[in-house]
């Protein structure tokens, strides 16, 4: 035991304290996570242990919190003020069984060395020990004696409190953000092992499975609304609502933040989000369904590897210009499967430009390092570690993977078992891929047409700030009984900004239909109203069942909007030392593709951003803690929300999904 606190860890280690009370965050190390010794200031304005710092500094040439260059000649000593403050933490005695004395931190080795009896009791039952095994060495031990002694008592637990503070630093820096390879904080060597150990309790578990839809009207929506497409940011079709009393509902197995891979044996992973719109609102009286559910956190270590039949096993090696460079990859472990496996590849990163790596490989290897019975974590670790060149070995199963198209759109019709452990996987067509997301494109027009005092404008509307997510006043139906329909120029999905000069984009529903008609009852009428132009014309399919005022814009379609037109909302999130946010984020500043908005691509179970029920899949990030996004980069974001240890406020746009 350490002759300063009484309790074990390693000569080059901080010591241990059992402090009495909650430690305020503010004297809180940001490496080690345990309140503050010998205090650091760097120049950016963040404190450390002194330890933890030069340790960290041996390594890496810049602040783990911020990443902004930094050596240790440039930090001093925090003030006397700070230091004083945690001088007099107050601590328990590390010998709970034969003293319960508090006293000041600083105050604690003279009291192990003068007043306690326990850590009296402790020395003396050691030189025991001491002198027995010298005892020993003079006289053999008689046939049948232990000549190993046992090793001391530690009171209080010491041993088992060494790889708790030190686990908590690793899952907490090591996982703030679930599967994304690009973390603000990279671990030494030292903290492999303890990453390897405590992600068996961290690690991110998905799984495909296969679901049948039945409708008794096969024209009955299923009542659910997404977002993405290939189109978008986020890639990937995701499940953002499931509307109450629906069939969805009713089936009770598809959730919010599912992906959904397959509608009826076609892949709509990599489609355009009309194209999905369009699959799923096709009638019928039952749906096929393949759909990807992240199960949150697990805490099952790697069940045992099976032999594997038919896969080849593929070399790909990705080059990184620097050592912070992310790979733009998603890993996750599977229910059914041991190892890891790629959920994801993030559009316009490092392993998409390259093309060889695709989902649902199987990571056996990076770096020679063997990973079959590994975790997400432990991968992350070693590719952020990596200089230069990333070597994995992956296992793939022919026929999983989504080959190019022909010259017809379509790819080789072709079956295979799926990673659910036989589900089928139909690829009979692909969209093409060259596209991304749509840039605003919108046009202001002016509407002013004459008219009869009793003629109606002949509209329907939607939308309203009193609108669960606050919308803005929108057309949802021409009537051809009215004076609008006959002038031709106000269309279904325009957006009204005001009408006889009175502005109609802060209104309420109630406000902007009151509005509207009592300045139809004059003579003359000036509408002045946003047209969203899509780039791309929607399938004419997607107009089936969107007749009569039922109908509302898709998801798309809103992010067109100017800004001035979008309606911001702080989302305060909350979470303990140990915990993730509990969710992802695609977009922001690319080389390739300019500037993007970040959306929220998946939300974990059980995490303080599922338990918050605010945020959804789709949803914009506007700022975070009030600084805004745009312009970041995707690794520019993420350590700023590293960097938030147990409360986050975002700002955020939410537009509802497409409903199917």
């Amino acid at each position: 035991l350490c002759c300063e606190c009484g309790q074990a860890h390693p000569l080059l280690d901080n010591h241990l304290y059992n402090f009495q009370d909650e430690v305020d965050d503010e004297l809180i190390c940001h490496i080690c996570l345990q309140p503050l010794l010998q205090p650091m200031d760097t120049p950016c304005g963040h404190t450390y242990c002194f330890k933890c710092l030069e340790n960290f500094m041996q390594e890496y040439n810049f602040c783990p919190m911020d990443r902004k260059k930094l050596s240790f000649q440039q930090c001093h000593k925090s003030s006397l003020l700070v230091r004083n403050l945690l001088d007099k933490l107050i601590v328990l005695c590390p010998f709970k069984a034969e003293c319960q004395q508090t006293m000041q931190r600083c105050e604690l080795e003279a009291h192990l060395h003068n007043r306690c009896p326990g850590f009296k009791k402790y020395k003396s039952e050691l030189q025991r020990k001491k002198n027995s095994i010298s005892k020993g060495k003079e006289d053999p031990p008689a046939k049948g004696e232990a000549n190993t002694p046992k090793d001391p008592e530690v009171p209080g637990g010491g041993s088992s409190l060494v790889a708790e503070s030190s686990g908590a630093a690793v899952v907490s820096l090591g996982t703030a953000e679930p599967g994304l390879v690009n973390p603000a904080f990279e671990e030494t060597e030292e903290g492999e092992s303890l990453v390897q150990k405590w992600s068996y309790r961290t690690s991110l578990v998905a799984e495909t499975s296969t679901i049948e839809i039945h409708r008794e009207d096969p024209e009955e929506e299923l009542g659910m609304r997404i977002v993405g497409g290939k189109d978008t940011p986020l890639g990937n079709i995701v499940v953002q609502e499931v509307l109450r009393d629906s069939v969805i509902a009713a089936d009770g197995r598809i959730a919010p933040g599912d992906h959904i891979l397959e509608v009826n044996g076609v892949n709509i992973s990599s489609v355009t989000h009309c194209q999905a719109v369009s699959f799923l609102r096709h009638p019928g009286p039952v749906l096929h369904l393949m759909v990807l559910q992240e199960k949150g956190f697990s805490s099952k270590s790697a069940q045992q590897d099976s032999p594997s039949t038919n896969r080849e096993v593929i070399h790909v090696t990705l080059v990184k210009r620097d050592r912070s460079e992310p790979l733009g990859i998603k890993l996750i472990r599977k229910t059914d499967e041991a190892g890891i496996f790629i959920l994801d590849l993030l559009e316009g990163g490092l392993a998409a430009k390259n093309g060889k790596l695709s989902r649902n490989d199987r990571v056996l290897s990076i770096n020679g390092q063997d990973l079959r019975q590994g975790t997400p974590e432990a991968a992350a670790q070693i590719i952020q570690t990596t200089e230069s060149r990333v070597n994995f070995v992956i296992l793939r199963q022919p026929g999983v993977q989504l080959g190019e198209p022909g010259e017809d759109g379509s790819s080789s019709n072709s079956s295979s078992s799926s990673s659910n452990g036989g589900s089928p996987v139909h690829h009979r067509r692909r969209a093409d891929q060259n596209h991304y997301r749509r840039k605003s494109n919108y046009q202001k027009k002016t509407v002013a047409i004459k008219k009869e005092p009793k003629e109606s404008l002949g509209i329907t509307i939607g939308g309203g700030r009193d609108n669960k997510n606050k919308l803005p006043i929108y057309v949802t139906s021409v009537q051809p009984i009215g004076c609008l329909f006959r002038d031709g120029r106000i269309k279904r999905g325009d957006v009204l900004l005001s009408i006889n000069g009175i502005d109609l984009t802060h209104l309420n529903y109630y406000e902007a239909v009151s509005a509207l008609k009592s300045n139809a009852a004059s003579h003359s009428v000036t509408l002045k109203a946003l047209e969203i132009l899509s780039l791309n014309s929607p399938e004419p399919s997607l107009d089936i069942r969107e007749q009569g005022f039922s109908w509302s814009p898709l998801w798309i379609t809103w992010l067109g909007l100017p800004s001035y037109l979008h309606f911001c909302q702080d989302i305060v999130l909350s979470k303990g030392n140990l915990e993730s946010w509990g969710f992802s984020i695609v977009g922001g500043l690319e080389e390739s593709k300019g500037n993007q908005p970040f959306f929220i691509k998946t939300i974990v179970p059980g995490t303080p951003a599922f338990r918050d029920r605010n945020n959804k899949c789709g949803d914009e990030i506007v700022a975070v803690n009030g600084v805004p996004a745009i312009g970041m980069s995707n690794s520019e974001l993420i350590p700023m929300l590293k960097e938030q240890r147990n409360r986050v406020t975002l700002t955020v746009v939410s537009w509802p999904g497409s409903l199917v």
